[in-house]
């Protein structure tokens, strides 16, 4: 299994800028597909972003497209999500998953998660 560990999560301010990081442990010959997703108080967690490892592809939720970014570092083996024209309704716990690819949408299809990271939206 994959191993993953978010970082970078706290308060931004509304409009404002902010970048998780997740450490990937992985089999480096393997190739992944690496999303993140995010669950709000009383919400299901829902999809936001993934990237495969191998080949970079992307694909993001509707409403991220545009603002957040999501990125893979071969080198240090981590994926990051940029976040920018933070809104208020971003705020929520945000985890890193993996799976085989390709890319899906749904938690289900996802062997591996890490522990999350809190992000909070000031006015």
């Amino acid at each position: 299994q994959v191993q993953l560990v978010e970082s970078g999560g706290g308060l931004v301010q509304a409009g404002g800028s902010l970048r998780l990081s997740c450490a990937v442990s992985r089999r480096t010959s393997a190739n992944y597909a690496l999303g993140w997703f995010r669950q709000a108080p009383g919400k299901a967690r829902e999809f936001v972003a993934a990237i495969t490892w191998i080949g970079g592809s992307t694909y993001y939720a509707d409403s991220v497209k545009g603002r957040f970014t999501v990125s893979r570092d071969n080198v240090k083996s981590t994926v990051h999500l940029q976040m920018n024209s933070v809104r208020p309704e971003d705020a929520a716990v945000y985890y890193c998953a993996a799976r085989a690819p390709p890319i899906k949408t749904l938690t289900e299809f996802y062997d591996s998660w890490g522990q999350g990271t809190q992000v909070i939206v000031t006015a």
